[in-house]
């Protein structure tokens, strides 16, 4: 796919850079020298422009990529109006990022395909990390709900799927359990490996290395593992 990144600051240029990796054609804008020369060796082409200037926004293939991404955070103005000068130009496919409520209030009026609130998601595993010490990684479905997969806590070693009760408890569904087993590679070294079951027996005894995915809001996720 081919994708145009608006802002190239710690968010947009690992976006960019990791994208390119994938091996997606990305086109990087940032009107500072210093942002484009760090990737310019990294991703298909580079502006220096100021997006925010409707004549100098034209230069690019608008009509001819997937997908643009304003990546602007720290510039409220200049997010908005990007976005607006995009739709006005007939950009059919936006992405945009949000750092805060107010931000993402504003970028919702413009009906995008979607708003990227990468802080609050940040700060979230983070919270989770220190304070529940539970490594998680999540995908969010909307406003509340999650997927989210995370290491078998240790007290519930040793209990069965049945036990857990996730679901009346907590409202919380498991949706996969992924099951950890250390195996010895063709060298002999010690590995873990890891088995993805969507269709798991109720009586099935959990282990050390195992995980589950699971399916809930994010207040509910956040009652569990309190109770822990």
């Amino acid at each position: 796919m081919k994708y145009i990144i608006i802002g190239l600051g710690n968010y947009g240029g690992v976006l960019a850079e990791e994208l390119s990796v994938l091996g997606h054609e990305v086109i990087g804008v940032d009107t500072n020298e210093h942002r484009v020369d760090v990737l310019k060796d990294k991703i298909a082409t580079s502006f220096i422009i100021d997006a925010t200037d409707e004549q100098s926004l034209s230069v690019l293939p608008l009509k001819d990529v997937d997908v643009v991404i304003v990546a602007i955070g720290e510039n409220f103005g200049a997010s908005v109006r990007v976005v607006a000068l995009l739709k006005k130009k007939g950009v059919k496919h936006i992405y945009a990022r949000a750092v805060d409520d107010v931000h993402k209030t504003v970028l919702e009026a413009f009906n995008l395909d979607s708003i990227l609130t990468p802080e609050k998601e940040a700060a979230r595993s983070l919270v989770q990390l220190l304070d529940l010490h539970v490594n998680v990684e999540s995908f969010q479905i909307d406003e509340e709900h999650y997927v989210m997969k995370f290491k078998l806590p240790s007290c519930f070693v040793g209990y069965k799927v049945s036990d857990l009760s996730l679901e009346t408890e907590f409202n919380i569904k498991i949706i996969a359990l992924i099951k950890g087993e250390k195996v010895l590679n063709g060298l002999g070294i010690s590995i873990l490996e890891h088995q993805v079951e969507n269709h798991f027996e109720e009586n099935y005894e959990l282990e050390e290395e195992d995980q589950l995915v699971c399916y809930g809001l994010y207040k509910n996720f956040m009652d569990f593992w309190k109770a822990l």
